[in-house]
């Protein structure tokens, strides 16, 4: 047997042997091997205090030279870029060419004359002021643009469209034209919270008046905002504004419709959603459930008004005797818009003796609204009008001590007390194939008026 031999079969005779004692003794296996690790744990830690101190390895520094431009070449690119200048204002009353554009920062005899001469241009100073007006010039103060936008000149665009006025400079003369472009609507959320009043409330929270306006509508068949309102409740609503090129405009008419809203009145919530329904166009508020919130009459002929006098016994002031006031005196300033609280026909436009100027309309089912002491009569006799349409305005026509709008209710020539009318007329229904569409408009704002009851007494745009 050659000695190879011999080792091979000493090797599997070794083996046979583990093998056996490990077959015997698993857990004396188990602690050997757990010792020889641990001698290994040892042996590395003893060996790796053995490694080079870092202190003692050879260091090398190296330098390298960073090239820098020169002061001189910096200043010269800085001298040769153009610092332009741009400036966005709003016109005043009594704003003329040179003041309009020595607000703004720019100084340009040029410019200013044209504003002056230009049948065009000269438009950014005629009418109302507010108008908004951009404008850019470069770094001597000459003008090379100016934007003005304002209302669009047809009245039946005015909702919906601006006129945006363009002056720019073409070489060593400028040129003038004028555009109608849409409004752009941006929706926005607010919330406040009742103390002394309602339009107290949304003035501090910064909501529009015509939106305020737009709420009161909202819920008037819930709430009377005369009588009920309390203090410490609370609303939140989801609204649109309007934009020209992306800013909010400030003339009259910037803002859109009220969307959504939600009521807090006396720890009862109220709430309401803007539909419109896409078959027959007809658009209205409803209540989360459906159950439409425009009656078939307005609760009130006016938008801004506080009630002077109600329906009932009073002292009548020029006949100074005790008698049964026949309807609700509105007091507002002179100018005030009056509008129809309902779908009618014009039955009488014009004056008589106590109502001084006056309107009467009658409505289906033998009711009759009467609009009294008007300053002015924006309809005719016969004339075809629709709820919220303006009929005239505020005045002190006729018996009256001040301005104000005496309201009358009739319902087959008996007086009625227009406020219980108004809370008790039919509502208009939402039709059945237009649910699912209602559904998911609720849905939607659910969510919007989520984030504006977090506000807290703020306005503000998504």
């Amino acid at each position: 047997m050659t000695a190879i031999q011999k080792r091979l079969q000493q090797l599997q005779t070794a083996i046979k042997t583990v093998d056996g004692f490990a077959a015997r003794h698993p857990r004396a296996l188990t602690a050997t091997v757990v010792s020889a690790l641990s001698c290994f744990a040892v042996t590395a830690f003893g060996i790796a205090p053995l490694a080079p101190d870092a202190a003692e390895l050879p260091r090398r520094t190296l330098v390298e030279t960073v090239a820098t431009p020169s002061i001189e070449a910096q200043l010269e690119e800085l001298a040769a870029h153009s610092i332009g200048l741009a400036r966005a204002e709003a016109t005043r009353s009594g704003d003329t060419p040179d003041s309009l554009l020595r607000r703004a920062g720019a100084f340009d005899p040029a410019a200013a004359a044209f504003l002056r001469a230009d049948p065009l241009a000269r438009r950014i100073f005629q009418g109302r002021a507010g108008k908004m007006v951009h404008l850019t010039a470069n770094a001597s103060g000459q003008v090379q643009k100016i934007v003005a936008r304002f209302p669009a000149e047809k009245s039946e665009l005015q909702a919906s469209h601006f006129t945006r006025l363009t002056v720019a400079r073409d070489g060593g003369r400028f040129v003038a034209h004028t555009e109608t472009v849409p409004l752009q609507a941006q929706i926005a959320l607010g919330s406040g919270s009742i103390r002394t009043s309602l339009f107290a409330a949304t003035d501090e929270a910064k909501i529009p008046d015509a939106i305020a306006s737009q709420m009161a509508d909202m819920f008037s068949g819930d709430i009377d905002f005369h009588r009920e309102l309390r203090k410490g409740d609370r609303f939140s609503i989801v609204y649109e504004t309007l934009t020209a090129d992306g800013e909010p405009i400030q003339w009259d008419g910037g803002t859109g419709r009220l969307l959504a809203g939600e009521f807090t009145n006396n720890g009862r919530t109220y709430s309401a959603v803007y539909f419109k329904d896409s078959a027959s166009g007809k658009a209205s508020f409803y209540g989360f459930d459906g159950q439409s919130k425009r009656r078939a009459f307005l609760a009130s002929p006016m938008e801004f008004s506080r009630i002077t006098s109600g329906f009932a016994m009073r002292f009548h002031p020029i006949m100074k005797t005790w008698r049964q006031h026949n309807g609700v005196d509105y007091g507002a300033p002179t100018g005030t818009a009056v509008r129809s609280v309902g779908d009618g026909t014009v039955e009488m436009a014009g004056w008589q003796n106590g109502f001084g100027n006056v309107v009467h309309v009658r409505h289906a089912g033998d009711r009759t609204t009467v609009y009294a002491h008007l300053s002015k009569i924006d309809v005719k006799k016969g004339q075809r009008i629709e709820q919220g349409q303006r009929i005239g305005a505020v005045g002190a026509t006729g018996w009256a001590t001040g301005p104000h709008l005496h309201f009358e209710f009739r319902v087959g020539g008996r007086h009625m007390d227009p406020r219980a009318i108004a809370r008790a007329s039919e509502a208009v229904t939402l039709p059945g194939y237009a649910k699912a569409q209602f559904l998911q408009t609720v849905a939607s704002v659910k969510t919007q008026l989520a984030v504006a009851e977090t506000l807290d007494g703020v306005s503000a745009a998504e």
